[in-house]
Formats: C-alpha cells, structure tokens, sequence
C-alpha cells in the first residue's frame, strides 16, 4: 500500500474502494468548480461510478501504469493527484491533479507534486515527468512554474472539454533537474 506523509496534516494515500463515497461526494460538492477545468466530470456522476474509477485506476496501477492518489488533509479527502501515465520503458510519466475549491491556496497541491515526483524519479527511475494545464488556468501552472518546471510550449487544441477544445500549456522536469534543485 502507497502512503506518504507530507507533513503532519497532509499524507497522500492509494486510492481504495472503501474512499469512494468520499470521493464522490467530494467530487459532487465541487462539480461547478471543477467543470470549468476538468472534462471527466460528466462521467462522475454516481458513487457506483467513482468505485468502477477506482477499481479500473487500482488494476492499471498493479500493472505499473498509474499511480492513483487522494490527497488527505487533516483527515479528510481534500483532492486527488498522481502519475497519470507511467511509462516504465521510455521511463516517463505525467502528473494529473485536482484539490476541492476551499482547500485551494494552501500548497497542497505544489507539495504533492513535489512528493509524486521524488518518487517518480527515485523509486520508479523515470526520467521525464510532464504536467499539462489548460493555457486559462493560472492557478494550475503556477504550480509546475513554482517547482521548476520547463515550459516547452502550447498544444493546440489539446483537449475535448465537454463542447470545446482548449489550448494546453506542457511543462516538463527531467530528473537531474530535480535532483539537482533538490541539492542546491
């Protein structure tokens, strides 16, 4: 089982049937929030849903494709954040995330990027790890712009959100880079 303490309010934990409820109902309380980024929230719209989620994310993460996350603060789910994708043979990987609108602002999300990635480098030997965000979404690029990411361009109509295309903007760290910052 995957846990992580990031500090002692905030731990990262596998994602597991029994959070499904919660995730769900976190889900629901931030539907409004969420869809203005998040294009997966048409197929989110029942517990039984987040529990077929979890099952499929927990099968894909035994075959080493995923590393499917909830992020834990004080207790209680406060959003979701893993390695998306995981390409072991090219040793790449790409970090998706989300956090409910009223814990937003505290860093969360930036220290569990920061963890996501020690481990992708380290424990997974990957050498590449991408975050994607939609060009609008100021909030969601800060985060790989605070931890040192490299922007290497817009996707053009990269991705279908629920009657449109949005411009993403792609970032990336290799692993010496992090390993590096982490030094200095």
């Amino acid at each position: 089982m995957f846990n992580h303490r990031i500090d002692e309010d905030t731990e990262l934990r596998l994602h597991q049937d029994r959070h499904a409820e919660e995730l769900f109902a976190l889900v629901d309380r931030n539907r409004d929030y969420l869809r203005e980024w998040l294009p997966w929230l048409d197929a989110a719209i029942t517990v039984e849903n987040e529990q077929a989620f979890i099952k499929a994310s927990l099968e894909a993460f035994a075959r080493g494709e995923l590393l499917p996350l909830g992020i834990w603060h004080q207790g209680k789910m406060a959003g979701a954040i893993g390695l998306v994708s995981i390409d072991l043979v090219g040793r790449k990987g790409e970090i998706g995330y989300w956090i409910s609108e009223d814990q937003q602002g505290h860093g969360l999300i930036t220290r569990a990027c920061a963890a996501v990635l020690t481990y992708g480098f380290d424990e997974l030997n990957l050498n590449r790890i991408i975050i994607r965000a939609a060009v609008e979404n100021t909030r969601s690029r800060a985060v790989p712009e605070r931890l040192g990411f490299t922007l290497e361009g817009t996707e053009r109509q990269s991705e279908w959100h629920y009657d449109h295309f949005k411009d993403v903007a792609a970032y990336s760290m290799l692993a010496d880079e992090w390993r590096n910052r982490e030094q200095a």
